[in-house]
């Protein structure tokens, strides 16, 4: 390496700013999240530094600093918004052999600023030597994912706790204790909210003599949105990255596994059409051994768990076992279709409400009346609709819908074989044929209000 990672406490410090513009306002608001001193020396500030100067929480001095004035402090920062400029003053840093960071001039600097995620007292520091900071944003970003928002409230806690723990555990009973903190239930309750039940259980455990028996194993029913991994919510990320096993179907993308903990156990439990090798009962039934052995359990489906996800029927047998069940939202796919046809799913004064129908049932039960949904100001979202395109075409052309009625089709939305179409009932059947298209996919059919937002034969007879 040719920098070394470390973390300064920065009380009693002084750190000198040379500049008065926005780039100067950024490092500012970054130093202030720390102790350190702050001295602003620039002839004239923006609104916002000037603001910072007239509240006391920065020092302004209008001159430019001598030599002797930055042997004194910590880290100087230049930033005036000209290169020419920082190049220059670069000199003065120099000549007084003080840590020097020179806004993106990573030859003149001593001194990097990383990314940062800031957890307070938890903070993760990205650097890449000045060399690539939009890397360096990716990274963050991707780490912001992983840590929830209050991960440093629980650790600011357990560093209150640990003298208590200190005094009354042996060494091993205290590793124990801290892994059952950030790994067990009072991780999981702080994050909930629970603030006062995550301390109450930590100080229960330490006068109790040590972390408790082992926990059930948690189960969470995890909607993995439609598509890319970029799609999962940041609940979503995060209950993958706890999972010590992953019940998934085999419409989730590849990429969305990738953010689970690489020794996670992934079992691949959805069916392909036909085939029986999974059971409903028996997917019940290894989650909830899964969970019963202590492991923490992901139910991980594509889109949103809500809709079309036999929850009901999982809720149901993990609460029979006994057990507590999280349910984390995704996006549904009828979402990310509408999205990629830049069309909303409602539309003011036009499309008042829509419809989510299925167009794959169980072998032996009655089609759904699709066009029994289609009233004016209205519009339908089929899932899985293509295999049964001959059919939905029927139903709608029955209930007085013209064969030149509009149908928007979203194949594979959010993988990179997504495939749009625009047909109508008439040609439906052969288009999709021809296209190549099969299931997954979304089939859009709007019903609006007026004749002018209304495709050739949208109207439905009266």
């Amino acid at each position: 390496m040719k920098t070394f990672p470390m973390f300064v406490r920065m009380r009693d410090r002084d750190v000198a700013i040379l500049g008065g513009g926005e780039q100067a306002a950024q490092k500012c608001r970054l130093i202030l999240k720390s102790e350190a001193r702050v001295t602003l020396y620039w002839p004239e500030l923006d609104p916002e530094l000037a603001e910072l100067a007239k509240s006391g929480r920065i020092t302004w001095n209008r001159q430019i600093p001598s030599v002797a004035a930055l042997e004194s402090v910590s880290l100087c920062f230049i930033a005036t918004g000209c290169p020419g400029t920082d190049a220059s003053l670069h000199g003065l840093a120099e000549a007084a052999r003080v840590l020097v960071n020179v806004v993106d001039q990573p030859d003149l600097c001593e001194a990097y600023t990383p990314s940062i995620v800031d957890r307070d007292p938890v903070v993760v520091a990205i650097g890449t030597e000045g060399t690539a900071p939009v890397l360096a944003r990716q990274i963050k970003s991707r780490m912001e994912e992983l840590l929830e928002p209050g991960l440093g409230g629980l650790a600011a806690l357990a560093g209150r706790l640990r003298p208590a723990a200190a005094a009354r555990l042996q060494p091993r009973k205290r590793r124990d204790l801290w892994r059952w903190v950030f790994n067990g239930a009072p991780r999981a309750a702080h994050k909930s909210g629970a603030e006062r039940e995550a301390a109450r259980l930590i100080k229960d455990a330490i006068a109790q003599g040590g972390a408790p028996a082992a926990d059930p194993g948690r189960i969470a029913l995890v909607g993995a949105g439609p598509g890319g991994a970029d799609l999962m919510t940041l609940r979503g990320v995060q209950r993958l990255q706890e999972a010590d096993i992953i019940f998934y179907d085999r419409l989730v993308d590849p990429g969305v596994l990738e953010l689970a903990r690489r020794d996670a156990e992934r079992v691949l439990v959805g069916k392909t059409p036909g085939a029986e090798s999974w059971p409903q009962d028996r997917i019940n039934q290894v989650m909830v051994q899964a969970a019963k052995e202590g492991k923490t359990v992901v139910r991980l489906k594509c889109g949103d768990p809500m809709v079309f996800g036999r929850l009901e029927e999982e809720v149901a047998a993990i609460k029979g076992a006994g057990l507590e069940v999280e349910i984390v939202p995704g996006i549904t796919a009828a979402s990310a279709a509408s999205a990629r046809l830049e069309t909303g799913l409602t539309q003011r004064g036009e499309i008042d409400s829509v419809t989510f129908v299925s167009g794959q049932l169980r072998d032996g039960d009655r089609s759904p009346d699709w066009g029994s949904h289609l009233k004016l100001g209205t519009a339908i979202a089929i899932y899985m609709g293509v295999g049964s395109a001959p059919e939905i075409r029927d139903n709608l052309l029955a209930h007085g819908h013209r064969d030149s009625c509009a149908v928007d089709v979203v194949a594979s939305v959010g993988h990179a074989s997504e495939t749009c179409l625009h047909s109508t009932l008439g040609t439906l059947e052969g288009d999709l044929a021809s296209a190549g298209i099969s299931n997954p996919a979304i089939l859009f059919v709007r019903n609006p209000k007026s004749e002018a937002a209304a495709a050739p034969g949208l109207r439905v007879a009266s």
